[in-house]
């Protein structure tokens, strides 16, 4: 039997963008090309819901994009816990999910109509500079020189993957860039990245970003909606002083440039002045399946 694929899209902004996803709910006994083949199918990193391997967890979650499996992917951790909470198909409204980048936790919020709103966990980010010859290496893949960028590092930093975050002086100059998939691929091997991911700020003291997100072999361009790369990126504005350090929300626009503006919301979390994790969360909708299964 070919497994039941929901699709969703995740990161909606004002009820379209946003980053299509396809969740298989029920993947027990799917072998992993069976998962890969979902995912090259839908064109789209998509989601496996199993039983834990321990007990110290509710739900495992594996993910795949067409070319290989991912240890974590934000947004199909949203959409599927947005489908299994919809469905009353959860054990309570904190979840603990088993994925292979370690464990994350689910929140789950109703809305007076009784819909829906997830956020999860990602642990506290590391934010490291690159070398010279490593930002060079970044500034000609992305055509880029000294001049567009603000007066800060290219950084690569990581809560569940490393994403290399470039500060980019304005908008407009973001949403011109061109991608070159193979050249992303070799220079993201070299600086040890699993993704290009282009930012500038749109309002500083509203807290609210746009970016782009290059990835190094997905098997696709580019990321309508990244959440994994956005979590990453508020620990680099928190390290560059962009944003302010304490949990006042930081909004993370991303696809103009595909037509899909998606919208991801982040909220670090402290203890004793130290950031300890954050909170990643956005609008999920429904979408039409496009490649059906049967």
């Amino acid at each position: 039997m070919k497994p039941v694929v929901d699709l969703v899209s995740v990161f909606t902004f004002e009820g379209r963008g946003g980053n299509p996803c396809p969740i298989v709910v029920d993947g027990q006994g799917l072998a992993p090309d069976d998962m890969q083949a979902v995912a090259r199918r839908h064109g789209h990193e998509s989601g496996f819901v199993l039983p834990p391997a321990s007990p110290d967890y509710d739900l495992s979650f594996r993910f795949w994009v067409p070319n290989h499996e991912m240890e974590m992917c934000g947004h199909a951790t949203i959409g599927a816990l947005w489908l299994l909470a919809s469905a009353g198909a959860l054990p309570g409204d904190t979840v603990r999910v088993e994925t292979r980048s370690g464990p994350v936790t689910g929140y789950v919020r109703r809305d007076a109509a009784g819909r829906p709103g997830i956020e999860i966990t990602q642990p506290a980010g590391r934010v490291t500079g690159l070398t010279a010859s490593q930002t060079a290496d970044v500034l000609a893949v992305m055509g880029l020189g000294r001049h567009d960028l603000l007066d800060l590092p290219i950084q690569n930093a990581i809560t569940s993957r490393v994403k290399t975050l470039v500060p980019i002086r304005d908008v407009d100059r973001l949403n011109a860039l061109k991608s070159d998939m193979k050249a992303v691929e070799a220079v993201c091997h070299r600086i040890g990245s699993t993704g290009l991911y282009p930012y500038a700020v749109q309002d500083r003291e509203a807290q609210v970003f746009e970016a782009r997100q290059f990835p190094r072999s997905s098997g696709y361009p580019e990321d309508a909606a990244t959440g994994i790369a956005a979590a990453a990126l508020s620990f680099g504005l928190l390290a560059n002083g962009l944003v302010d350090a304490d949990d006042k929300p930081i909004r993370v626009f991303q696809g103009r440039a595909m037509g899909a503006l998606s919208e991801i919301a982040i909220r670090l979390g402290f203890a004793g002045g130290r950031p300890i994790g954050c909170l990643l969360g956005g609008v999920v909708e429904r979408i039409q399946d496009t490649h059906p299964t049967s």
